[in-house]
């Protein structure tokens, strides 16, 4: 265990300091200063012996918490990257992009603020590449078997690692031009830069897994084809169809889905010219949804130099603390003020859109607007209380319906269920032999530790098809939704 009377000699919860908005809003770097080691070793020395550690029934990947714990705040970082591995094949994504649940199951929240799970983590995992303790794990001998993986994001990635390591052969399927899904392309730079990315596919390359950018599935090969050259296939493609508004006005010009505006961002950043990019510069920005996607949009137009950010929810503002409801260890739905919140804007809830308004030449100006109101438990427009908010670049962040069903439907012969998820059997197999499904295209729109975990759980399905058994840890299964998303 960590410092025994850790939690009690050290009952602050510290986390890095945020740069300065002023400075942070001039570039795309990460937000966050790095914090000092000793500061970090008190709050790793925190977490207790507490007899049964509820932080395992929070994560998906069950990490081994109170383990690295204790071995950063003693000061084994190198042992302490090797217990995070054990179970998280990405650390450096999670502890950047994960939101804890961990930290909501840690016992020590009963009383007191939990432990700072999530900052340790990527603190270890930052430590480990600085010093140069993360190598290849080439695995010893080949199998002979080839595995497809289409979608590079963290499920694809985490199943394409697992199955390399294993012996077989696997080739990772990417229609963008570079690798990372929406690690890549769905990130802000300020959330997570890239580098985190390059470094660990550089390590995944050294292991032997291939990469293919700049192929579709179903349209430069297709899905036929594709099982034909390999013994097993893994859908990763993700959820990806966005959610969308169906009211007057929405084919104006300057209303967008938030992931081609933030996508489109991420091509900048990374040097790439964007003929005609969506930008909030000298605009006022609304962006409807509450979620991390339109945090994203927020940070993105405060840095692009909008004149006006406003966020507008339709729910009703969620509690800052802990709701009688969502009792630990659940993980409960809090009112968050991210980095990008932080920045400036305006957050409206229980605001429902009626209606965008245009101007003489077709564009969005404005946005009209009700407040929200439930009637026969559905949300709905309060008559009279309209109003109207200046919009001259509108963001859709409300979610996403399901992975793109046309080529996988046709081709593939796959069926979707009625959430629109592919559906698949209690080991992530399809209808079809040798096909599997993984992540979000598969569980729905969900968190990135739950892509790890499936992406994991299924490369041991996909082992145990092609070997007939399998040694590769199997975390979850498609059915477990223990943790609300």
């Amino acid at each position: 265990m960590a410092d025994p009377k850790g939690f009690l000699k050290t009952q602050t919860r510290e986390l890095p300091r945020r740069r300065p908005v002023s400075v942070r809003l001039m570039d795309w770097k990460e937000v966050y200063e790095q914090q000092e080691s000793g500061e970090l070793r008190r709050q790793a020395g925190r977490c207790m012996d507490c007899g049964v550690p509820f932080c395992h029934q929070g994560c998906p990947l069950g990490n081994l918490i109170p383990e690295w714990n204790d071995l950063m705040w003693r000061g084994e970082g190198r042992q302490a990257v090797e217990r995070l591995h054990a179970t998280n094949n990405f650390p450096e994504f999670t502890g950047r992009l994960c939101p804890a649940p961990c930290e909501s199951s840690c016992v020590l929240g009963i009383n007191q603020p939990p432990v700072t799970i999530k900052q340790v983590e990527v603190s270890i995992i930052d430590q480990a590449f600085a010093a140069g303790w993360v190598t290849p794990h080439p695995p010893e001998r080949l199998t002979g078997k080839t595995v497809a993986v289409v979608g590079s994001g963290p499920a694809g990635l985490a199943a394409a690692q697992q199955l390399t390591r294993a012996g077989h052969t696997v080739a990772v399927y990417e229609r963008e031009d570079r690798i990372g899904g929406l690690l890549r392309y769905g990130i802000p730079d300020f959330k997570m830069e890239k580098k985190q990315i390059e470094q660990r596919i550089a390590q995944m390359q050294a292991e032997g897994t291939r990469f293919r950018a700049r192929v579709e599935i179903g349209r430069d090969i297709s899905w036929d084809d594709l099982r034909a050259r390999y013994d097993a296939v893994v859908v990763a493609t993700g959820a990806t169809v966005p959610r969308d508004l169906p009211i007057p006005g929405r084919d104006l010009s300057g209303i967008h889905f938030a992931m081609d505006y933030l996508v489109q961002q991420n091509r900048a950043g990374a040097g790439d010219t964007v003929a005609d990019q969506i930008t909030a510069e000298g605009k006022h920005v609304v962006v409807l949804g509450g979620g991390d996607t339109g945090a994203d949009c927020i940070g993105t137009a405060h840095r692009q130099g909008a004149l006006s950010v406003t966020n507008l929810a339709i729910g009703q503002q969620p509690p800052e603390e802990r709701p009688e409801a969502q009792p630990w260890p659940m993980f409960p739905t809090l009112f968050e003020v991210s980095s990008a919140h932080e920045e400036g804007g305006e957050r409206v809830y229980l605001a429902s859109t009626v209606e965008f308004l245009t101007n003489e030449v077709g564009e969005v100006r404005a946005i009209r607007v009700a407040e929200t109101e439930y009637v026969d438990g559905r949300r709905v427009p309060k008559a009279g209380t309209e109003r109207e908010v200046p919009a001259d670049l509108v963001l859709l962040a409300l979610g996403f319906t399901g992975p793109e069903r046309d080529t996988i439907e046709e081709q593939l012969r796959l069926t979707f269920d009625g959430g629109g998820s592919l559906e698949r059997g209690a080991t992530y197999e399809t209808g079809e032999p040798g096909v599997f499904v993984t992540g979000d295209a598969g569980r729905g729109q969900s968190l990135i530790v739950w892509a790890i975990a499936e992406g994991r759980a299924t490369a041991s399905a996909v082992d145990a098809y092609l070997e007939g058994q399998t040694v590769l840890p199997f975390p979850v299964k498609p059915t477990d939704r223990s943790i609300s998303v």
